[in-house]
């Protein structure tokens, strides 16, 4: 695929959550295409439907009608292990809860991604040192996530979210647990790290300065995904 190209793109993607008695259309005929190098910030209230809509992106979640395309590959009728196989060589996930595994030590919870894809613990040690350095905790590799401060926490997550070199990164909220400051460095690290590699972003957040500050600003309302005029 061309660095240059399109690497996430919905087409008509409807989520609709039912029970007996009850229909919530939660997204409805939404159309994005992100290119590699832009980022994108997705705004909206509480219960909008960000985070479904970037677990749809990311092929966690099925849409109900519509049809996802990361890296070139539809997404629609993969099985599960077909799908992982495509979130792990072109998707990288920050949260806004880190989700580190707290048996293991950052630079083993860094290198997991890797070792997942099959590389060897050699060489998925070496990326995974190789990446936390440059989110500045060289001196925290064999710390566990217990000992590490929230934005340390949160560095780690980012860290292990490009050591596989993806097309893209999708952040839900990634820094809506930090204090202001940690959160402001957190961005500024993403933002960074974005641009050297060229890759896509795509975030969720209430945020509304760290909004602005990426390329293409929407909001999220009433199901349907509204552009947003710069610095709006």
């Amino acid at each position: 695929m061309s660095k240059a190209g399109i690497v996430v793109a919905c087409r008509e993607i409807c989520v609709t959550f039912s029970e007996p008695g009850l229909s919530v259309d939660v997204l409805h005929d939404i159309n994005l295409s992100v290119r590699s190098g832009e980022s994108v910030s997705v705004v909206g209230a509480s219960g909008s439907g960000k985070s479904t809509l970037l677990h749809t992106l990311g092929g966690l979640m099925e849409p109900t009608s519509g049809e996802v395309v990361l890296s070139g590959q539809t997404l629609k009728g993969l099985t599960a292990a077909q799908s992982g196989n495509v979130r792990n060589h072109h998707l990288g996930f920050v949260y806004q809860f880190h989700h580190l595994l707290p048996e293991f030590s950052a630079l083993e919870n860094v290198a997991m991604p890797l070792l997942i894809r099959g590389e060897s613990p050699a060489d998925s040690k070496e990326q995974a040192e190789h990446i936390l350095k440059r989110v500045g905790l060289s001196h925290r590799l064999n710390h566990k996530p217990s000992e590490l401060s929230g934005g340390e926490r949160q560095r780690a997550a980012v860290a292990r979210a490009l050591v596989t070199r993806p097309d893209c990164v999708l952040a839900d909220e990634p820094t809506g647990n930090l204090d202001q400051k940690t959160a402001a460095q957190v961005q500024e690290l993403l933002l960074e790290l974005m641009e050297a590699e060229k890759l896509a972003l795509i975030v969720a957040t209430h945020d509304l300065q760290f909004a602005r500050s990426l390329a293409v600003q929407y909001e999220l309302r009433e199901g349907s995904l509204h552009h947003l005029p710069i610095n709006e």
